[in-house]
């Protein structure tokens, strides 16, 4: 249905969709952050671990590490302040450019992330992956993707 001034309204279909889909990322990062309480860990302390264990060196320059958190300088650089606290990460300069850091997970924030990631795996599939049949799942990459290369397209303008 469209208005005077051109707005087009979502169908009961299409608002259906969203509200489940908001419902289902809310409720289900809430619940993860809830599993990863116990281990002392944020969903942000999370995923910064989880790139970091994944790079080479178990290193990001902090500028790569907020462009793929999604997270400003500023607010990543207060979060590995807090990560380094509690001795997960450090900073190191960046030789090839005086003005880079680096994030470095140390060996503590290594074996933190080998001891919570099956916990969290169990988490998601027990959330997630689990209650969806496979031809779900697929059919949901297959029609999340498109959004997600749309998202990170304008993104970078």
């Amino acid at each position: 249905m469209e208005t005077e001034n051109g707005t087009k309204w979502l169908t009961e279909d299409e608002q259906r969709a969203w509200r489940t889909h908001l419902d289902v990322s809310r409720l289900l990062m809430h619940q993860l952050e809830r599993d990863l309480q116990p281990f002392g860990l944020t969903n942000n302390d999370y995923e910064i671990l989880v790139n970091l264990s994944e790079s080479d060196d178990r290193r990001m320059r902090m500028s790569d590490l907020a462009r793929v958190t999604l997270q400003s300088k500023s607010r990543l650089s207060h979060q590995i302040t807090r990560m380094e606290s509690t001795g997960l990460v450090r900073r190191e300069n960046c030789e090839s450019d005086r003005r880079g850091l680096y994030a470095v997970l140390t060996e503590l924030g290594w074996d933190t992330m080998r001891k919570v990631a099956p916990h969290h795996v169990a988490s998601v599939r027990e959330n997630f992956i689990g209650l969806l049949p496979a031809e779900d799942l697929a059919a949901l990459h297959k029609a999340l993707a498109p959004v997600a290369e749309h998202l990170r397209s304008a993104r970078g303008r």
